[in-house]
């Protein structure tokens, strides 16, 4: 058994809370992407100002519904005249300078890093070429299972992405634990049967979660399993069904 070690995300800087931690236990994680495991709100609203500007839109009309939505749903909704697969590619391109400051959320690449590589993935509103170029440039390794926009149709806040995840790990819906940062995106992991994890890295309310943190020094992994289990501590007490295998208490960390 491959124990994480639970100093590595605490070094970060958020010292261990004196509370008892939520103990979870699932059999799969899944991810968001943006806000989740990679700091990119500036860039993402930079790419859409840009898009705006030349457009001549409201960018806070954007930026009120697009979180966590698939590039090609808000425009649908902002301007269905521009929404075309060219213009989503036109939104999406990065510019040379927007890899500038894109770093992974605190923690993110540790623990990502630790979980057995069959046991978790990445479920974004991004392409897939716009995926690999945001976890690349934010120093994260990349999933074996990364489902995108080009994946399945219609977005968040549809379970599809989140079960077509669990199904790619051969992992049941309801045992899977889910990290999220935007409401539809919370939304799309409830409706999939899963507990959601919200991170309140760019909403600080996220009706519904099990649990909210700040960021993935909260987070442990304790075993690799099967099943996982991670520690999770932070501002809330946990609200989940026990039969999850969320619990109260500490647990065995020896091998």
């Amino acid at each position: 058994m491959t124990i994480h070690d639970v100093t590595t995300l605490a070094a970060a800087g958020t010292e261990r809370r004196a509370d008892v931690p939520a103990v979870v236990t699932c059999e799969a994680v899944l991810f968001d992407m943006d806000g989740t495991l990679v700091d990119s709100t500036a860039l993402v609203e930079r790419q859409w100002a840009r898009w705006a500007a030349r457009r001549r839109v409201s960018l806070a009309a954007v930026l009120a519904i697009s979180h966590g939505r698939p590039t090609l749903e808000t425009l649908s909704l902002i301007a269905p005249k521009w929404a075309t697969a060219e213009e989503v590619a036109a939104v999406e391109a990065m510019a040379p300078e927007d890899d500038d400051g894109l770093v992974a959320v605190t923690g993110a690449r540790e623990l990502a890093s630790a979980l057995p590589r069959s046991r978790w993935a990445v479920v974004t509103s991004a392409g897939r070429a716009l995926a690999v170029a945001r976890l690349t440039a934010a120093g994260l390794p990349l999933p074996a299972v990364l489902v995108t926009a080009d994946d399945v149709s219609p977005g968040k806040p549809d379970p599809a992405g989140y079960l077509e995840a669990a199904r790619r790990l051969s992992a049941r819906p309801e045992r899977c634990l889910i990290f999220e940062d935007a409401p539809v995106g919370v939304r799309a992991g409830i409706d999939a049967g899963a507990m959601v994890i919200g991170m309140t890295t760019t909403f600080d309310e996220l009706d519904g979660c099990a649990h909210r943190v700040a960021d993935f020094s909260s987070v442990w992994l304790v075993a690799c399993g099967p099943p996982l289990r991670l520690e999770v501590r932070g501002p809330d007490r946990p609200v989940a069904d026990p039969g999850f295998g969320i619990r109260p208490g500490r647990t065995d960390r020896g091998s």
